[in-house]
């Protein structure tokens, strides 16, 4: 009896995760269409609507009007999120900024906090009490919503620990080896996820061009770092940190130029925008590289070289190939259909994209299949976002909502 229970209740869990994939997936549907996308028979999903509407986790929207004008009856009432049903708090974190969002359950910004990070920020106020304090500062802006907000969720730079609690290391100066997720969890008494910049970067672009929902990215950001994300097709909810990765400290050049890692020769030592900057102006690549450079200097490399200046072009050339080369040995092993450049460097895409095709032309893959689409896309933020707010949402649905034990059918059901 007692392994029946357990069967019958991992079963309804599942069911329930099911229905609230779709609807996070394809947003608001009828039954009918619920019971199609996830399989489930229309009894079945009549149940699970039930207990999801009287647990106030969904809402039944207005009625529409049927698009097609050959079908009688009355128009499908659809199912989507009760937007007041959770809330959570997203940080993201990055070498000179850092922004702190307030999403509902439906996916709408509540309300947004930029902050601005100086290089030594964190060897002055502890990772920890800095999030602390500017999490209990949106609380205070947003009292109604903080009653129910569910999940903090963390985007980051550089690399985790291998339970996911902390970073070994990152670029953000005295972020690493600091246990500010575990002690947000305590202050708060919420979860406290971290996740790597570079995957969402993959799936947020993913979230925001549907085109590319079953296809199979790789999202290279060029800035301040140099970073990847992969993601594979069918994973559009992962859960997983699979994808994630360090290409910009994949060894370009043994014992080369120095990295803000401490190591010589990775890509992002000629990529980012200090390495661009340091080959520019023929500094030594021994150089300490500098804690962060202003978008102004890199705008103004670009122009220069857009003018056809030999130094900033040679610059950006030497930047082209280090990720060229970077791609077709990621290649290798992970054959994207599409590589997407984001960050400030897509601004400078078209100077580095001989030099990165080039260097993919003489990967064995790419003679085969051909080149992967490359497209650039100049704004990182929207796609990191999206990718934070999805893995959040994602978390509430299968880790909380979808294992709430069924409601009575008697209890009153949600009005939206």
């Amino acid at each position: 009896m007692t392994r029946f229970v357990s069967d019958s209740d991992s079963v309804r869990r599942q069911n329930r995760g099911l229905v609230l994939s779709a609807l996070r997936v394809h947003g608001p549907l009828s039954r009918t269409v619920l019971a199609s996308q996830t399989g489930l028979s229309h009894a079945s999903m009549t149940a699970i609507t039930q207990d999801l509407l009287a647990q106030h986790i969904v809402t039944e929207l207005a009625e529409t009007p049927n698009s097609d004008a050959k079908t009688r009856g009355r128009p499908a009432v659809r199912m989507g999120f009760n937007r007041t049903a959770a809330y959570a708090a997203l940080f993201e974190i990055e070498v000179s900024r850092a922004r702190l969002s307030l999403v509902d359950y439906g996916g709408t910004l509540v309300d947004r906090i930029d902050l601005p990070l100086a290089p030594t920020l964190f060897a002055t106020i502890a990772p920890g009490e800095f999030l602390r304090e500017r999490i209990e500062y949106l609380r205070t802006r947003n009292p109604l919503e903080a009653k129910t907000l569910r999940r903090i969720a963390i985007s980051v730079q550089g690399i985790l620990d291998r339970d996911g609690r902390s970073l070994k290391w990152s670029p953000i100066a005295h972020l690493a080896g600091t246990p500010f997720a575990d002690s947000l969890a305590d202050a708060f008494d919420l979860p406290v996820t971290l996740y790597k910049r570079g995957r969402l970067l993959a799936e947020g672009t993913r979230w925001l061009n549907p085109d590319l929902h079953d296809a199979s990215v790789a999202t290279v950001f060029v800035g301040s770092t140099v970073a990847m994300g992969m993601t594979f097709p069918g994973e559009i909810l992962g859960r997983g940190s699979e994808g994630t990765t360090e290409f910009g400290h994949m060894n370009h050049t043994p014992n080369g130029a120095l990295c803000r890692c401490g190591m010589r020769g990775c890509i992002e030592a000629y990529a980012s925008d200090y390495g661009v900057l340091r080959t520019a102006y023929s500094v030594p690549e021994t150089t300490t590289p500098a804690p962060s450079v202003p978008p102004q200097q890199y705008d103004d490399l670009i122009q220069r070289a857009e003018a056809g200046d030999r130094s900033a072009t040679h610059a950006f050339n030497i930047a082209g190939r280090a990720i060229g080369f970077g791609l077709s040995r990621m290649m290798a092993v992970f054959d994207p259909s599409h590589i997407l450049i984001v960050g400030p460097g897509a601004r400078s895409f078209e100077l580095m994209r001989t030099e990165i095709e080039t260097a993919l032309a003489g990967a064995l893959v790419c003679r085969v299949n051909g080149l992967p689409a490359i497209v650039a896309h100049r704004d990182e933020k929207e796609p990191i976002f999206r990718g934070l707010m999805m893995k959040a949402l994602n978390e509430i649905d299968q880790a909380e909502f979808a294992a709430l034990p069924t409601s009575s059918r008697g209890t009153e059901r949600s009005a939206g």
